[in-house]
């Protein structure tokens, strides 16, 4: 299945549900001269869900967020958000979205509250209490009176991020949400994600952090040079191929190992060099009857989980990435 994919074979999700289309592109392209940065694109986003948007450096991925904002025209292809064409319903939809796309434009001389009261401003208005709430949705409600200039790179994120959910709204787009952020503030903000999912409200993420992408997107998108590779949930793209991780007394591995291999169902089993447990195949395919002949032959699991893959792998096997060239960044 999913390791076993090229880049130029996309995969289509056998897990597509059904439920309101938040944003949709059908073909969508977009070309530079000779240079193809979006390749006949076809997405689709579901309300709730926390959407993750992957590619290498170039992929195209903010091109594509900017048409699907109607920052650009396509050269061919279409975007619809909350149901209507992006380009022809622009003044309809876009107040109903919420985006952060790369560094947010900020006023440094500006407080992060005065910050918050120029958009309003724009936005034509927005109550006193929205902005107590987002700045405390946010965690800046303790700093929301100091200038801009003296916050952290995480804290400019966070107000740009706030500036986002200024206008309540419907479909939030970021690029990049973890940029800056501490441990701890990466924490929050993929409780804010999840919070605002819970809610009803639809968020579309774009990065590059692959561990925090595994922990809170629903689905992903795959996108290299341009085009789709895959598009599918998070646990269809890191299931593994039926095997189990087994974790044994150190003492008594080996001896397991000798007879699973001599069952017919695990002939392959092995010993991971890395976590020293034993990854086998079980009868029948099922955990618990795997459990049960370890048990009767003396060998009493600590733990028996299914084997995933790691996202880090599935990514550079499907993107043809090469880790050492900075453009993949995982995070631990």
């Amino acid at each position: 299945m999913t390791g076993t994919l090229s880049a130029t074979r996309p995969q289509q999700s056998t897990n597509r549900r059904s439920g309101n289309v938040v944003l949709q592109t059908q073909a969508l392209t977009k070309r530079y001269g000779e240079r193809l940065a979006v390749n006949n694109l076809d997405l689709a986003v579901y309300q709730g869900d926390i959407f993750g948007f992957l590619g290498p450096n170039g992929a195209g991925k903010t091109t594509t967020i900017r048409m699907a904002l109607g920052l650009i025209t396509p050269t061919s292809g279409s975007v619809e958000v909350l149901g209507q064409e992006v380009q022809q319903h622009r003044a309809a939809v876009l107040p109903r979205v919420g985006a952060l796309v790369e560094t947010p434009a900020l006023y440094l001389y500006m407080s992060g509250r005065d910050n918050l009261r120029a958009v309003a401003s724009v936005l034509g208005g927005v109550p006193e209490a929205r902005l107590d709430y987002v700045l405390d949705l946010v965690g800046l409600a303790g700093r929301d009176k100091d200038r801009v200039r003296t916050y952290s790179l995480g804290m400019k994120q966070r107000l740009g991020v706030a500036i986002a959910l200024l206008n309540d709204p419907d479909l939030l787009v970021l690029d990049e949400p973890a940029n800056g952020l501490d441990p701890a503030g990466i924490v929050e903000m993929r409780d804010l994600m999840r919070r605002l999912a819970a809610e009803g409200k639809t968020v579309f993420i774009s990065s590059h952090v692959l561990t925090e992408v595994r922990q809170i997107c629903t689905r992903v998108a795959i996108l290299a040079q341009g085009k789709l590779v895959t598009e599918t949930t998070i646990d269809e793209l890191v299931k593994g191929h039926g095997e189990f991780v087994v974790t044994l007394e150190p003492a008594y591995l080996n001896e397991a190992l000798a007879l699973v291999r001599q069952q017919p169902w695990g002939t392959r089993a092995r010993v991971d060099a890395v976590t020293n447990a034993l990854i086998t195949s079980a009868p029948q395919g099922h955990g618990r009857d795997l459990n049960l002949f370890l048990v009767q032959a003396g060998f009493a699991p600590d733990g028996l989980t299914p084997q995933t893959q790691d996202l880090e792998q599935v990514f550079l096997q499907l993107t043809g990435t090469d880790p050492k060239n900075g453009k993949v960044e995982k995070q631990s």
